[in-house]
């Protein structure tokens, strides 16, 4: 029989971090199957100026470059130009970025996996449409989220029953009509814009930079509005493979990695939430959560 091996740290420090130890040896033994450190960014917020510290901390932990490594990226999304620094801190870093997506990477966070030169999913896992979010203030001071692509198609439609109805039906429109702000519809068309060029500069720099010809049909795609209808739609691994045509790879839930991707994912998600914290970016070497 084996004899049993105390661990190296004290105690009580073991126990009180005993997740922590637990996710270092999975994480571990994901990269001995693959072959490629492996960094772990799970968030259940938005991605913001914060992520950006930790992130670059994450990164250095593999040392100054690696020629390949994994993105372990769960996240509902956030702010695109944040977004777009992740890629740049990883691109700095490696020559072949891979996305792990366990669950979800939604909106920004799909932007990112855009950006990888292949993407890693399995049957939980989802994409998300890349249109751009704004934050809009209704009269009681409130903020919603609404599609930048709908607000403005919202507009023209309003326009265009006057044009066609005559000024009987502009007094309607009148209360609605003296709210917005000429600025908020060139921040959307500035938004649509942008989301549009960071996905159409990485997939024809990575992704597609073997045929470019297939990065406008992907974006117009990815930011159908009337297709998808819905910001939080889901786009599971089929989809993105197969109509979308995005270079991913699908485990089957009996595949090994994916299983121990997927008890990753879950002993991540029990922590976070038994500790109350909202982000963490963790490696073999690196562990650190976000509390707000």
């Amino acid at each position: 029989m084996e004899d049993f091996r105390l661990p190296e740290q004290t105690p009580l420090y073991y126990a009180l971090n005993e997740p922590r130890y637990t996710r270092r040896e999975l994480i571990r033994a994901i990269q001995n199957r693959t072959g490629r450190p492996l960094a772990v960014y799970m968030a259940a917020i938005p991605i913001s100026h914060d992520a950006i510290p930790p992130f670059v901390d994450l990164l250095e932990g593999f040392g100054p470059r690696v020629k390949a490594f994994d993105l372990f990226l769960q996240s509902p999304g956030g702010d695109i130009d944040k977004a777009e620094k992740i890629v740049y801190l990883c691109r700095a870093r490696t020559d072949h970025l891979r996305v792990i997506v366990p669950e979800s990477a939604k909106s920004a966070a799909t932007l990112i996996a855009l950006a990888a030169d292949q993407i890693i999913m399995g049957y939980t896992s989802e994409l998300g449409p890349i249109d751009p979010q704004i934050e809009i203030t209704l009269p009681d001071g409130s903020h919603i989220l609404r599609s930048a692509q709908s607000f403005l198609d919202g507009i023209e439609g309003i326009v265009d029953k006057v044009k066609d109805r005559g000024m009987e039906i502009l007094p309607i429109y009148f209360p609605l009509l003296l709210q917005i702000d000429p600025a908020l519809l060139d921040y959307c068309e500035k938004a649509i814009n942008r989301a549009k060029k960071f996905a159409e500069k990485w997939l024809t720099q990575f992704m597609f930079k073997e045929d470019p010809s297939r990065v406008s049909r992907v974006v117009d795609k990815l930011m159908d509005v009337q297709e998808y209808l819905s910001h939080g739609k889901v786009i599971d691994a089929d989809e993105a493979q197969r109509q979308i045509g995005l270079n991913v790879e699908i485990l089957s839930p009996s595949d090994e990695l994916w299983q121990m991707i997927w008890q990753l994912y879950c002993l991540i998600d029990i922590d976070m939430k038994q500790k109350s914290y909202h982000a963490l970016f963790e490696s073999e070497k690196v562990s650190i959560q976000l509390t707000y």
